[in-house]
């Protein structure tokens, strides 16, 4: 095993107190790395102490609209057939069933012809017993369909906070034909979606499949993203981008600036963390949760409120940490418009600073 990102120790990414709690002095105590195994290719979360205990998000009309746009897609690759169904789902809630009920599947809890797992089984801490599982619930002439955010995606864009607790596997295609060929199964198409800047969707089946040319593609646009000389760029990355964050931060707070964000969201926690966040530099996190609201940020005394809350209290800027989401928020809060910034690793420098972390979204 090798170190690629180590970011010490951060609050829990899925532990979003009541904002009438304290602040722990070990709220901010548990490890947080990122590990690379040398014989199998996966990058796998080194260690996790916490707890899962995250309120239930809201899935965003990013992932809707993405889930619908993949299933079309291997629908109309004459790749889709059968009549049955099975889901290992996300914690983080979304389901494709929908779709595939609408195209005359039904659910069963037996070997199914379709198995699905959209950013599920990252959440497995035994990776090879869960896909031991997902290739027993797929018929013997069944296919099981895999979206992943991929490792190369997350390095190539220096999406560091990609990292958190509760996510034990971070793949490329490479480490996936492995951990696949170990339960039997082979890949035999691969699609790539702009979601989260890059995240692939696979169709596996029992036996020695043949190869669709856009494995090979895939493989080949992962690799050199995935060498020694650029995993490095993730610890780069966090650092400057929590150092320059901050400084961003205080020169609004200097300037008089009420600076609020939105989006409660796991990746957050250790940037916020990291940056030294607190509310007289982000007076509040807006989320579409409910289940978050009278919380705050893990680590922090930041609340979380409704975003109703954040529209009338009329911010000067609001730091929005999931960029997905620009589309949905300019267009279900127009009240806010022009005072969206959208907080990224990478992205074009604001004010000749020498990072890029954030930038003042179009009007």
């Amino acid at each position: 095993m090798s170190t690629v990102l180590d970011l010490g120790k951060v609050p829990a990414a899925d532990h979003f107190p009541s904002i009438d709690s304290p602040l722990e002095p070990g709220e901010s105590g548990h490890p947080l790395r990122m590990d690379l195994c040398s014989a199998c290719g996966l990058a796998q979360l080194s260690e996790d102490d916490t707890v899962t205990a995250e309120p239930r998000g809201v899935e965003p009309r990013a992932l809707r609209d993405q889930a619908a746009d993949a299933v079309a897609t291997v629908a109309a690759a004459g790749l889709l057939t059968g009549g049955t169904v099975r889901e290992f789902g996300s914690p983080h809630g979304g389901t494709w069933l929908p779709l595939l009920a609408e195209r005359g599947f039904t659910e069963t809890t037996a070997p199914a012809d379709v198995v699905l797992d959209c950013f599920g089984i990252m959440h497995e801490p035994d990776q090879q017993a869960a896909f031991r599982r997902r290739a027993a619930a797929t018929a013997p002439h069944g296919a099981l369909l895999v979206q992943y955010h991929s490792l190369a995606t997350i390095v190539s864009a220096r999406q560091w906070n990609a990292l958190r607790h509760g996510h034990f596997a971070y793949y490329s295609l490479a480490a996936l034909l492995e951990l696949l060929r170990g339960v039997g199964m082979a890949v035999t198409h691969a699609w790539h979606f702009d979601l989260y800047g890059g995240t692939v969707l696979l169709r596996a089946a029992h036996g020695a499949a043949a190869q669709h040319e856009s494995v090979r593609a895939v493989l080949d646009s992962e690799a050199p993203h995935l060498g020694p000389s650029a995993l490095p760029a993730l610890q780069r990355a966090a650092d400057e981008h929590a150092s320059a964050l901050r400084r961003w931060l205080d020169d609004r707070a200097e300037h008089g600036l009420r600076v609020y964000a939105y989006g409660a969201a796991s990746r957050a926690v250790a940037l916020f963390s990291l940056a030294g966040a607190h509310r007289g530099v982000i007076a509040a996190v807006a989320d579409a949760s409910p289940a978050k609201h009278g919380r705050r940020m893990p680590g922090t005394d930041i609340p979380i409120v409704s975003p109703g809350e954040l529209v009338s209290v009329r911010p000067d800027l609001v730091l929005l940490t999931l960029p997905d989401l620009l589309a949905e928020v300019r267009a279900t809060y127009p009240e806010l418009d022009g005072r969206w910034v959208v907080d990224a690793p990478s992205g074009p420098r604001e004010g000749g600073t020498t990072t890029a972390i954030v930038r003042r979204a179009a009007t």
